[in-house]
């Protein structure tokens, strides 16, 4: 893709098992000025696709940090826009292909973007409430009953890891906050700093003046 990242390969059905790509991503890139960059990731019909991102910072005239973010199916057809500091996009996936990913910097020409993105799909193999009811008494079965509890944990343990993603964008986004508002404090502390000490020297300056003794002819009260 434009940003150097590779298309991720079929889950199944390829003769190269071992390179193929990830079910879910989790990084920062950077977008450069009046750019945009695209990933693609690969889904079957079925699966849940999710997408997270957050601007952890912007730099350029203006300092805007709205980026436009969009997601397409495999015949280009758009499913999700989002245009914000932050945001999510989800929906299911009803074609098998690859899933495209956008993420526009048009606006800001003269700065670049620093965005956190999590994304991937999951599927949900197991749903107790479309099952037949034969099935539903093969539940009660030792072994069954484990095994839809270890997929059930599995399920949970996926989410709360999609929510932890979710929190470390905030606290990157938080972090290069901060540490941009205390250089600021610091140059602006310095610049009154400097100018309260000239003020005061200035003061005293011209509070001498007043009260020089002349050598010769009247004084001056």
């Amino acid at each position: 893709g434009p940003a150097g990242c590779p298309r991720t390969e079929p889950l199944s059905g390829s003769s190269q098992e071992l390179f193929r790509g990830a079910d879910r991503y989790d990084f920062a890139v950077v977008i450069p000025a009046g750019t945009v960059e695209c990933f693609w990731q690969f889904s079957h019909q079925g699966g849940n696709f999710f997408f997270s991102y957050e601007v952890q910072r912007a730099t350029g005239i203006g300092n805007s940090r709205d980026v436009l973010v969009t997601a397409s199916d495999p015949n280009g057809f758009q499913l999700g826009l989002s245009q914000d500091v932050r945001g999510q996009i989800n929906f299911l996936t009803k074609d098998t292909g690859f899933y495209q990913l956008c993420l526009d910097n048009q606006q800001n020409h003269f700065g670049f973007m620093q965005v956190y993105l999590n994304f991937g799909v999951y599927y949900e193999d197991f749903s107790p409430e479309h099952k037949q009811p034969a099935e539903r008494k093969e539940l009660n079965d030792t072994l069954e009953a484990i095994g839809v509890s270890i997929q059930r944990l599995q399920t949970h343990t996926f989410h709360m890891w999609r929510f932890y993603n979710f929190a470390r964008m905030r606290k990157g986004a938080d972090s290069f906050l901060l540490e941009s508002n205390s250089s600021y404090i610091s140059w602006w502390s310095l610049a009154q700093s400097c100018v309260i000490v000239l003020s005061g020297v200035l003061q005293l300056h011209f509070l001498k003046r007043l009260f020089h003794a002349q050598t010769s002819g009247s004084h001056k009260c």
